[in-house]
């Protein structure tokens, strides 16, 4: 399996100066042949077209902006530290723009090489996260050759007098119309096969601090933000592996997240773990394993 970072629709957009048009396709290139089984974590409401089950910690939260859960394929809520999946269960996994929530980057990326043969990373680059954080990122995330470099945030701003400067003239400037032209130059993409390459700078430092509360707020749906939203659906239809994903079966790709056995029965509202007696709430189809409770089989 031959992990090319771009399709050819993407080097021939990037030729021509049209990042912005490159960058919507990034998207739709996953270096995977069509037999591969690919996982998305953090899939939230916009899945790569080609994931075949889906993984999400939350059907609503305020870390996507309250845009809600797409669950058009076999779909699972649980956290990636704690993966409830098998060991081996997957070819490739996406994880984009998810990375930098986690404060436990070590068992994050030791989860994703345990399910998956290679897969794919996307994070905001250090740079942008330092001057333009997100309360609900606890990383910084770039990349010095074929190495992820992670730093651990001690808050979710580092320096709030210079985030106040760059906001009140700045911001506006690099938002709107640089980091629209030039997109890659302010993410990373990293492919891997077999091993994740990374070091943490700061591996002592704890950042599992507590996000700002914030009154929850949806973002407005405007004409062209609804106009965006039907044209991905549309294509993320047209280029998934529908008929396919109709198909899988959920339950030998499990494992229980407590005890981590894989002997599991399903009830049409509840899938049970045989091994430690956890029982998980299956809703609209969608197998809720961070939210296990013990019972008795």
């Amino acid at each position: 399996m031959r992990l090319s970072p771009e399709s050819p629709s993407m080097s021939f957009m990037r030729r021509l100066g049209f990042e912005p048009i490159a960058w919507a396709l990034r998207r739709f290139h996953t270096p995977v042949d069509s037999r591969a089984l690919v996982l998305e974590v953090g899939a939230g409401g916009n899945p790569y077209p080609r994931a075949n089950v889906l993984l999400d910690a939350y059907e609503t939260t305020r870390e996507r902006h309250w845009v809600p859960l797409a669950t058009d394929r076999p779909t699972v809520l649980g956290f990636v530290e704690n993966l409830p999946f098998k060991d081996s269960a997957f070819d490739f996994v996406i994880a984009a723009h998810v990375l930098e929530h986690s404060a436990d980057p070590v068992r994050f990326l030791a989860e994703l090489q345990r399910v998956a043969k290679a897969g794919y990373i996307e994070v905001p680059d250090a740079f942008m996260e330092r001057i333009n954080p997100y309360m609900d990122h606890r990383l910084e995330i770039t990349c010095r050759g074929q190495k992820l470099v992670i730093r651990k945030k001690k808050a979710w701003q580092h320096d709030p007098e210079v985030i106040e400067l760059y906001e009140d003239r700045v911001k506006p400037v690099l938002t709107g119309d640089l980091i629209p032209k030039h997109p890659f130059e302010f993410h990373v993409r990293y492919y891997w096969k077999n091993r994740i390459a990374y070091e943490i700078v700061n591996p002592d430092v704890d950042a599992g601090w507590l996000a700002p509360v914030v009154e929850r707020t949806a973002p407005p749906v405007t004409a062209g933000a609804g106009a965006r939203q039907i044209t991905r659906d549309f294509l993320r239809g047209l280029l998934s592996q529908r008929r396919r994903n109709a198909s899988i079966d959920l339950l030998p790709l499990l494992r229980c997240t407590a005890c981590h056995a894989t002997d599991l029965y399903r009830e049409p509202q509840t899938l049970h773990c045989v091994g430690c007696g956890m029982r998980f709430p299956v809703r609209r189809g969608v197998v809720a394993m961070n939210e296990g409770q013990k019972g008795t089989n």
